[in-house]
């Protein structure tokens, strides 16, 4: 038995079940035994290979989409850059150097960082030699000014609540022990007056479950703040939905492959998938302006990922060319990254239609 297993046994024996939104906090952002606390889970040989892993098209076309939307929000002179859930930095290094063709903008860019890992801290700060990245754990610690912020895969990692549809109505799924082992249970009923379900969805069947992020909403909170205040744009992008739905999404992944969500905590990765339609509700109920979600691979497509790849793959040898076309491929396609994945943006209230959202109108859903 791990000892987060252990410590997490011993606080359902004292205390009664958890919630899910606490087994999923303690998995993954315990201090000493949280998933993301202990090392790198990224890449070939980690757990999970995200996009910035598998082709440095990715980050480039994110650092070209950054000078762009610097020069359509005023060309400030000095720009927050924000990543969230940066990894190894490895995105942020691909965005950096694509910026290098914008000299000005390269110059505007003060690089700020939110992670919560001293480990992948450390990974970061290596990756980003010769920059000078200031790290924060949370959004609301980063000064003031005109920002843009990118999010590749953040906000499936956030802890989520579910809550299960009985007979009765609605309860609160829980983590306790039956035979000694960890399994999920139905708590206590919710109120109707604090219920998040949304009409259409609070009237299914019982069995059925509804998932909801209360860190998502909180983080929309934070950025309604920072672009009521000043200029700015934030990126998000992760595997979700457009619509919010029923259904139970929350998944582990260890060695690339599914596992038990309740085996060995803190060994896996955690996520569940996000709901564009209440995060993106919320933008907006706080003044926020947002475009999309768009698939990944429209998006990337209207920056120009396959002019990109055919560019780095002339003249290079044949199996680094198969290389960066097969990443390319996987980003896009269909039946991969290319539809799952999500982009969405949000902005200050005025700001214009930016790069990659021209052919979606202002989300209303």
């Amino acid at each position: 038995m791990s000892p987060l297993e252990d410590l997490i046994r011993k606080r359902i024996a004292g205390d009664g079940p958890i919630t899910v939104t606490d087994f999923m906090a303690l998995a993954l952002g315990h201090p000493e035994y949280g998933y993301y606390m202990k090392g790198d889970p990224f890449g070939a040989t980690g757990d999970f290979i995200t996009a910035p892993e598998i082709s440095q098209v990715f980050g480039e076309l994110l650092g070209l989409w950054s000078a762009i939307t610097w020069k359509q929000i005023g060309a400030p002179a000095k720009i927050i850059l924000i990543e969230c859930g940066p990894g190894r930095g490895t995105l942020m290094s691909d965005l950096l150097r694509a910026a290098k063709m914008v000299p000005s903008f390269l110059d505007a860019i003060e690089i700020h960082l939110v992670e919560t890992s001293a480990v992948m801290r450390e990974g970061q700060r290596a990756t980003l030699t010769g920059h000078t990245p200031q790290w924060h754990d949370s959004l609301e610690t980063i000064p003031a000014g005109p920002t843009i912020l990118i999010a590749n895969e953040f906000l499936d990692a956030l802890p989520i609540r579910q809550l299960v549809r009985t007979e009765n109505g609605w309860a609160e799924r829980r983590v306790g022990l039956s035979n000694n082992r960890l399994v999920f249970e139905t708590g206590d009923d919710v109120s109707d007056t604090v219920l998040p379900v949304p009409p259409p969805e609070a009237r299914a069947l019982p069995g059925s479950i509804f998932e909801t992020c209360p860190a998502a909403l909180n983080f929309a909170d934070t950025l309604n703040r920072r672009l009521s205040d000043t200029e700015g744009a934030a990126l998000f992008i992760d595997y979700g939905h457009g619509k919010s739905a029923n259904g139970d999404t929350l998944q582990a992944v260890r060695s690339q492959k599914f596992a038990d969500i309740l085996a060995d905590p803190g060994d896996a990765d955690l996520t569940a998938h996000v709901d564009f339609d209440a995060f993106g509700s919320r933008l907006r109920a706080g003044g926020s302006r947002t475009l999309g979600p768009v698939t990944q691979s429209a998006f990337l497509s209207a920056l120009g990922i396959e002019e990109r790849t055919k560019q780095l793959t002339t003249g290079i040898a044949p199996d680094m060319a198969a290389t960066l076309r097969a990443g390319t491929e996987r980003l896009t396609a269909q039946n991969q990254m290319g539809e799952l994945f999500k982009v969405m943006v949000a902005t200050h209230a005025d700001c214009p239609t930016l790069v990659g959202f021209e052919t979606t109108v202002d989300s209303e859903c």
